[in-house]
């Protein structure tokens, strides 16, 4: 896998795992997770902007991002941190308003090599016919897309 590229695998029936690296060292990468005034500079695909966060970065803390499109539609993300290792890994639940079921739990990753971070997020997100429909509502290309304005923001910041 080339720097840059996102690698996505499913594992288990259960899970998705999407990887990419990022020419970052691992604290900074971990760092733009951390807080709102971070993660409203890059979450989300470019047609979209942050018009609602809060984020509570503690275990137990929980966390709510609203994106809206410039024809007004919003999607709302929320869950709950469940454990935080700085800055190996974010556990975290992630719902999405209007999806059926409780929030799943996922997973981030930071490993670190040379300077270059891989960042691995790993959701579990039910049986196989939820996760097939998971990867069919475009999850994929609005990771992708987020993980490239995150690595056009890790440009501009420093720890």
């Amino acid at each position: 896998m080339r720097i840059d590229d996102m690698n996505v695998s499913t594992p288990g029936e259960d899970q998705i795992v999407m990887t990419r690296s990022f020419r970052a060292p691992r604290d900074l990468v971990f760092e733009a997770h951390t807080s709102c005034a971070h993660m409203s500079r890059w979450w989300g695909p470019r047609a979209y902007e942050i018009v609602e966060c809060e984020i509570d970065f503690r275990a137990g803390g929980a966390w709510r991002i609203v994106q809206q499109g410039l024809d007004g539609e919003r999607f709302v993300f929320f869950g709950e941190y469940t454990s935080i290792r700085r800055p190996e890994e974010i556990s975290w639940t992630f719902g999405f308003e209007g999806m059926e079921g409780e929030p799943g739990p996922e997973t981030l990753t930071f490993e670190e090599r040379d300077g270059v971070t891989t960042l691995t997020a790993t959701s579990y997100v039910g049986p196989a016919e939820v996760r097939d429909a998971v990867l069919a509502s475009g999850m994929v290309e609005g990771a992708t897309e987020t993980w490239e304005r995150l690595a056009e923001y890790l440009e501009t910041i420093t720890v």
